[in-house]
Formats: C-alpha cells, structure tokens, sequence
C-alpha cells in the first residue's frame, strides 16, 4: 500500500511568498520530518494512547527514543537526494519521515495494522514514501518479492538512484533481513541499521573467536562492516533486555566479484559451520556425501594445505573463500 500518492489538500498560508513549487516541496519535507522526529517517550504514550496502539511483543517493537542516536542513524547511513531507501519496521515513521526529507524515496514496512494505520496518517503528505502493511520475509530464506517490487518500481523512477537498507530493525527479523538482501537482484549498496549488539558483534567477528560464524563470512565476505555505537537498553522504548548496536555495512563489488555463485556459496558456508567445533575434513566429507568421495575431499584440503586438525571456525574470510573455489571446481571436473 502506498499512502501519499496523491498530494493533500493545503492553505494557501502554507506557502511562503512565491518560492516556487519544487522548493516549497523540500521545505515541507524537511518541516514535517521535523515535527516527526519528536519520538520521545512522552510523545509515544500520548500518540499511542490517542491512536488505541497497542504493542504486539510478538513483533520486537521497541522505539529508539533517544534522538542524538535517531540523528546518528541517518547520518551514519549518508542519505544523499538519490537515494532509494528501504526501512523494515514503520512504527510510527519517524525515522521514515527524517529520511524522506533527505532522499528521492522510500520505500517502508510495516507489519502491525495499528502501527501500520498510525504511519498512514502520519506520513500521507511524503508522496516519495511508498508504505506497505505486510511481512518484509517471504519466509526465512527470502524478502517477499511485494517488497522488492516495491524497491525497483521506485529505483526506476530514479535511475541514478543509489539502493539503501536503513532501519531499526526487529530483532527477530534483523539476521535474515540483512542476509537475504545480499542474495537479491537489487543488492544495497549500504546497510544502516540498528540491531542487538550481540548479532552486530557476531557480523564483525574474526576467526578463532566464539562469534565467528557462518553469517559472519557471509556478509564479511562481500561488505565492508563497522560498528558504530553501541546503545543501552534505555534508548528504546520499551527497554529491551540487552544492548544494541548501530551497525554500518557497505557492500564492496571487489569483493563479491570473487563469488562467482552466491546462493552456492551461502550454501556451503552454512554448511561448514553446521557443525563448528567438528575437524573441517569430517565437516566437507559429510557436506559432499555422495558427491564426492574421501579421496576426492583429501585433495582439495591437501591442495590448500589444510591439515586434520582445521576446524572451519579457525579459516579467515578468503581461505573460506579459496576452499569453496576449489571444491566448485572439483565438482565440475567430475562432472565431465
């Protein structure tokens, strides 16, 4: 659902002088994302109890009430006028509405109905905000495609237009959220976002360490990730039982030239770490059962020079990288 397609009625007191319509448009942006950016927690008990919202725990709602950290968030994300923004988690579109003073669009989600008509009213003036009431997943292993329908319709409408996930993700939805969107055909080209510190420390995490994983050669191996500030409980509201993080990944295209097949490589990296503490060799043989044999499986991690005792937590982002490489190949040569 897109709310503020067509434009609302206003006074003629509204406009000032005769600035013309172009710059008017801007001046109300930047006007209404300032009276919207009020996200305190007085002003959400008020609008909440005015509205009849009432929070579904279910849904991970829990707003950043602190406004320097709002502030940090868009700034941390370089909005710039062509940019294409994906937000997952309306709420009441604050942040929604600070962005869509700065860029050419976005695109919104927000699953909650109450949350959802909240938001309608609140940002129907944005004509560059397309709001929809729905599920951003598909299931766990895909964005719904309504959403990226959604995300290209509006990256055709500006050609130059650079793709950007920012949002204070739901907790429950911010791993497959920032995952999948690496396997789409419209990847951003940044992700600003802010989720549990504990996800954000396993993304940035270097081998041999207990948050290394699969998601962290994942996203390691194709983005460029910095941790910009760590928030308390008492940024948000309600409080949730742990920390958070604002989280900046930039997708680097040097890097994901390497992977010649993402889904295949995604695959085989969950793979790996499906059994973590296990010897890699017990790991690959298990991954390629009836694919390819122990010899066959010996070559490739003799080639490399990865002896009994590596295990796949212990391998850096580029030999996981090299390992996949060779056993692509070795599937393909036996397949001739």
């Amino acid at each position: 659902m897109s709310r503020g397609s067509s434009k609302a009625e206003r006074p003629d007191s509204w406009y000032h002088g005769k600035l013309n319509n172009r710059f008017n448009a801007s001046l109300a942006r930047t006007n209404m994302s300032d009276s919207f950016s009020n996200q305190t927690l007085s002003f959400l008990k008020n609008r909440f109890a005015e509205a009849g919202v009432n929070l579904v725990k279910r849904h991970g709602q829990n707003f950043l009430i602190d406004l320097n950290l709002l502030r940090l968030l868009v700034d941390a994300a370089d909005l710039q006028p062509d940019d294409v923004v994906l937000e997952v988690g309306t709420g009441t579109g604050s942040l929604t509405a600070h962005m869509a003073a700065r860029v050419a669009a976005v695109v919104t989600v927000e699953i909650d109905p109450q949350l959802h008509q909240l938001a309608s009213e609140e940002l129907i003036d944005f004509e560059n905000v397309t709001l929809l009431h729905q599920d951003a997943l598909r299931n766990k292993n895909h964005i719904d495609e309504t959403v990226l329908n959604a995300v290209r319709q509006r990256l055709s409408e500006h050609p130059n237009g650079r793709f950007k996930l920012v949002a204070n993700l739901p907790y429950s939805v911010a791993t497959p959220i920032i995952s999948n969107l690496l396997l789409t055909d419209i990847t951003p080209v940044s992700m600003t976002v802010t989720i549990q510190k504990e996800l954000a420390e396993r993304i940035t995490a270097v081998p041999s360490t207990k948050d290394y994983s699969a998601l962290s050669v994942w996203i390691q191996s194709q983005c460029r990730a910095s941790l910009v500030r760590v928030m308390p409980p008492s940024a948000f509201w309600p409080r949730p039982m742990v920390y958070s993080a604002i989280l900046h990944l930039e997708t680097d295209p040097v890097l994901r030239a390497r992977l010649t097949d993402l889904q295949a490589f995604h695959e085989f990296v969950r793979s790996m770490f499906f059994h973590r503490r296990k010897f890699l060799r017990s790991v690959v043989v298990s991954a390629f059962k009836g694919v390819l044999d122990k010899p066959a499986v010996d070559e490739v991690l003799n080639a490399l020079e990865l002896g009994p005792s590596a295990r796949a937590e212990e391998l850096s982002i580029e030999q996981m990288i090299e390992l996949f490489n060779a056993f692509q190949t070795r599937l393909a040569d036996s397949r001739q």
